[in-house]
């Protein structure tokens, strides 16, 4: 009875150490991932670095041909910009600190060409639709009358405290694509792609009336790791 269970235990053991390489070609995968996103040429001088948030699946053709579908959000950090305001037109004006704060949000399809074996290169290319929404704020002070909630954990004695006014909101929905490559081993995968967002033109005023119009197209590098199920 001892000399079965120990054949059973090594029989069992020897399947499980043969499975991996077919379970990673199975005909569908479940991606979650995270990461870095970083703006890049011009577009890095109006919004900071942030994160990143995927969730897709990838569906494969052949072993080396699959098709990705893929949610992302990414969370930028905002960017300071000084513009001088005068309080009535033709003063002169005094630096104000503004600040912009974006995220953008995508659904993309790629196509995945990628390697077979434990440890899968592969490269993608593919586009879709991108939403990038603005808020534009500038600091501000405003009044506050004495208030206590203990459930904000806070208690207040009132009188004059930082504020922050909203300037503006906008946003662009845009047909972007996105490249790029990385490896799959086992249920990890990591890899870095590059997106460029073709965005709305957004009139510019020169001299006198007349205007000059600028493209507010998206540039981004993301980093991603995660899993794939």
């Amino acid at each position: 009875m001892r000399h079965t269970t120990l054949v059973l235990t090594f029989t069992t053991l020897m399947a499980g150490m043969a499975t991996p390489t077919s379970a990673q070609d199975k005909a569908a995968h479940f991606i979650l991932g995270g990461g870095y996103t970083a703006p890049n040429s011009e577009v890095r001088d109006h919004l900071g670095d942030g994160w990143n948030f995927s969730v897709g699946a990838q569906f494969n053709v052949t072993p080396v041909i699959g098709i990705e579908g893929l949610y992302g959000y990414n969370g930028l950090g905002s960017k300071r910009i000084s513009i001088p305001l005068s309080p009535t037109p033709g003063a002169p004006g005094v630096p104000t600190d503004f600040f912009g704060k974006m995220n953008m949000q995508y659904g993309i399809a790629n196509l995945v060409v990628q390697g077979t074996g434990g440890v899968k290169p592969y490269g993608v290319v593919g586009g879709g639709l991108y939403y990038r929404p603005i808020k534009v704020t500038t600091p501000g002070v405003g009044f506050v009358p004495g208030y206590c909630d203990p459930w904000w954990y806070v208690c207040v004695p009132g009188g004059f405290v930082p504020v922050e006014n909203i300037v503006g909101e906008r946003s662009s929905t845009d047909f972007g694509m996105d490249f790029g490559g990385g490896v799959k081993f086992g249920a990890f995968f990591t890899d870095a792609r590059y997106h460029y967002i073709w965005g709305p033109e957004v009139a510019q005023p020169t001299q006198g009336t007349s205007t000059s119009d600028t493209k507010a197209n998206g540039k981004f590098f993301i980093w991603t790791f995660g899993f794939r199920f």
